[in-house]
């Protein structure tokens, strides 16, 4: 669990409910059906239309790294290069095909199976770095949904807020109408402004940059594979493979 994603969207829940109870709107001020109707379910119309439905469903997918990101031990990664490289050393490469079954991972899998069928160096280095570069931009478009929604979410809070004037706007002869009025139509632009700023533009940042670490860490493995194949010195591989931690 990401305890920072936790805390960030506690505090900003916090920040919300206690900044609207302090100020005197009370919980009731923040409850407005009309200003989810037209500022959230807007928000996903929006970017329904503007999204391919891959994305939108990869979107969906990594939703839950926000608050379980994918496993990430790079210096694990760096001793299992090592391992494999001194197996490799001793026995040669086919003395790692055994160890295909044990690899959950689909990308280090193929790298580990090019490595194994003895394609060269070359080769295996643009295929990997095909598939990594393709994998980042899938997963980038994917975060950039959430982003589109935390710029969509203000302006609809706007068209929520005049919505609302325009209604209250009808009741001037009735002044007991007017405060109420006034403070629902308000309520459209928090939703509009909160959700972007608490939810939509954050969650984009942290996908992004967890896309960004998965990219890194496919070419540290991209390069550790491709040292044992042109067998390298295990204790080369581990220092250059290290450059990628620091």
């Amino acid at each position: 669990m990401d305890i920072l994603s936790i805390l960030g969207a506690i505090f900003g829940l916090v920040a919300l409910v206690g900044g609207s109870i302090l100020k005197g709107a009370g919980l009731s001020g923040l409850w407005s059906p009309a200003a989810f109707v037209i500022v959230i379910i807007g928000t996903f119309a929006a970017i329904l239309l503007q999204t391919p439905l891959s994305s939108f469903r990869r979107a969906l997918a990594i939703l839950p790294w926000v608050f379980r990101p994918p496993p990430h031990d790079p210096k694990a990664l760096i001793a299992q290069m090592v391992e494999w490289s001194t197996l490799a050393r001793k026995q040669g490469l086919l003395a790692l095909e055994p160890l295909l079954e044990q690899q959950h991972d689909p990308f280090l899998r193929k790298g580990l199976q090019m490595v194994v069928d003895g394609m060269e160096p070359e080769a295996i280095r643009q295929m990997l770095e095909i598939e990594s570069h393709a994998q980042t931009r899938r997963d980038i478009a994917a975060a950039k949904v959430f982003e589109g929604m935390g710029i969509y979410a203000p302006t609809l809070g706007i068209i929520g807020a005049v919505l609302g004037l325009m209604a209250v706007m009808k009741n001037l002869a009735d002044p007991s109408k007017l405060g109420h009025g006034i403070a629902a139509a308000f309520t459209a632009t928090i939703y509009g402004i909160a959700s972007a700023n608490l939810a939509f533009l954050p969650i984009s940042s942290k996908l992004k940059g967890i896309v960004h670490r998965q990219e890194v860490e496919r070419e540290m493995l991209i390069e550790g594979l491709l040292s044992i194949a042109e067998g390298e010195n295990p204790r080369n591989i581990e220092s250059r493979l290290s450059g990628f931690v620091h």
